[in-house]
């Protein structure tokens, strides 16, 4: 639906880049220990068919849902991987009727010391559109 080119109609993207936010999860040792957190960037994009683009105002996309999710994400329970994470914050995404598509990025700047991170995309189109 959303893929590398633009789709034929008018859309909405609306996002949030580069979030900063801790959380328990990872599979490592290290990564498991109750007194530590790790550090990720967390990028959303929630993309919406536009119902009337002459009123942009119309097809308003509400992120802070979406900011809520990611700061409380500090005090969960740990998880294994990224992708629990990106799938919850998708369907929280989907909450909102109006998102067609969604896009979450979800990166470990701190992992390794020769590259900027590690980490993963999830992109997800809506199943059963409204």
């Amino acid at each position: 639906m959303f893929a590398a080119s633009p789709p034929a109609e008018p859309y909405l993207c609306s996002m949030l880049r580069n979030v900063r936010v801790e959380a328990n999860v990872g599979m490592h040792p290290w990564e498991r220990s109750a007194e530590r957190t790790t550090k990720l960037l967390v990028t959303i994009e929630m993309f919406s068919r536009m119902q009337n683009p002459a009123t942009p105002a119309e097809n308003f996309i509400d992120y802070d849902p979406i900011i809520h999710v990611l700061r409380g994400w500090k005090h969960r329970p740990h998880v294994a991987l990224l992708e629990t994470l990106a799938e919850e914050l998708i369907a929280r995404c989907f909450d909102n009727p109006r998102v067609d598509a969604c896009r979450v990025r979800l990166l470990k700047p701190d992992i390794f010391h020769d590259a900027e991170g590690a980490g993963i995309e999830l992109f997800c189109p809506r199943r059963n559109p409204a």
